[in-house]
């Protein structure tokens, strides 16, 4: 099979386009062929070492989440076919949806709506699951609350802010100025300059903050949450910053792996809750230029492999 693959840690110029040997299915597998495969900002970190510790087998592919059709059955694997359409997220310390197949655990995986192209599975599954376990699982978000979601163009910003609107929440978030009719669009009913206004003058009293930045940012997210307030982190590594503050709670989503959240991203879709976000197609052999567009930090949307 085709793969984007690394054998060193380093810059996008490491990546890789070659040949690697196709994945055979191991008890309670399938193997997917991949028509499709986005790209996360995870992904450049652990190409660039930036989390590191990391102890990775090379030639190493990179990749989380991903759509396509089922072309092989482990033994014990009843609930699927081969033939069927299928997306999902790879489990916690497995990658290699750089790739034209995967082999993967039936049970953390999903059948693909019929509604829903492969590319745009795949630009759902891991911004959808990261969301939802967000929004609902950690923060519990509630009808009538006022949330700030920092960073609101990305990927999973995007998504969490219909989500947030669909639960009947007041929706402030942070972007350029070049996104704001889009963020418009998601349904924020607040949308502020980052370039022009500190977000901590015009904004507080916030019941929660969804921290997609990182850096400063997250340090002063707590400065807007009213007493009881709570924030969640993902871009602050895998624990959330401590605040200074003894009255409000700061939380590190835990993100893990099942089919109940696949099928609760298909839900919002089928109910218009959320929709297809921006999608910047990229064939796997260019997988550095769009390393180099994702390290940037100023994509609308979703970048995503076409694979076949």
């Amino acid at each position: 099979m085709k793969a984007a693959m690394i054998e060193k840690n380093g810059g996008p110029e490491v990546l890789i386009h070659g040949d690697l040997p196709d994945p055979i299915a191991g008890p309670g597998e399938v193997v997917v062929d991949i028509h499709a495969a986005s790209i996360n900002a995870a992904d450049w970190k652990v190409r660039a070492d930036e989390y590191g510790g990391l102890s990775l087998t090379f030639p190493y592919v990179l990749g989380r989440d991903f759509s396509g059709l089922i072309s092989a059955l482990g033994d014990g694997v009843d609930d699927f076919a081969v033939g069927d359409a299928v997306f999902g997220v790879c489990d916690v310390g497995q990658e290699g949806a750089y790739a034209e197949k995967i082999a993967i655990k039936a049970a953390i995986i999903a059948r693909k709506p019929d509604t829903l192209s492969h590319m745009a599975a795949a630009a759902l599954a891991l911004t959808g699951l990261t969301a939802t376990v967000s929004i609902e699982d950690t923060l519990k978000l509630q009808s009538g609350e006022t949330i700030l979601i920092q960073g609101g163009a990305g990927g999973v910003a995007g998504f969490a802010i219909e989500l947030a609107k669909h639960l009947g929440a007041h929706v402030i978030t942070t972007a350029s100025a070049a996104n704001h009719d889009y963020l418009r669009g998601l349904g924020a009913d607040q949308i502020i300059d980052y370039n022009a206004e500190d977000f901590t003058a015009v904004v507080s009293g916030c019941d929660a903050v969804f921290e997609t930045v990182g850096g400063d940012v997250a340090e002063k997210s707590f400065d807007v949450l009213k007493p009881g307030g709570r924030a969640a982190f993902i871009a602050s590594g895998g624990t959330a910053p401590e605040s200074a503050r003894g009255d409000v709670t700061a939380l590190r989503p835990a993100v893990g792996r099942d089919r109940e959240h696949l099928e609760r991203i298909a839900e919002l879709v089928a109910l218009g809750a959320v929709g297809i976000p921006p999608i910047t197609e990229y064939p796997l052999s260019e997988a550095a230029a769009a390393h180099r567009v994702s390290e940037a930090r100023h994509l609308k949307g979703k970048l995503v492999f076409k694979v076949r």
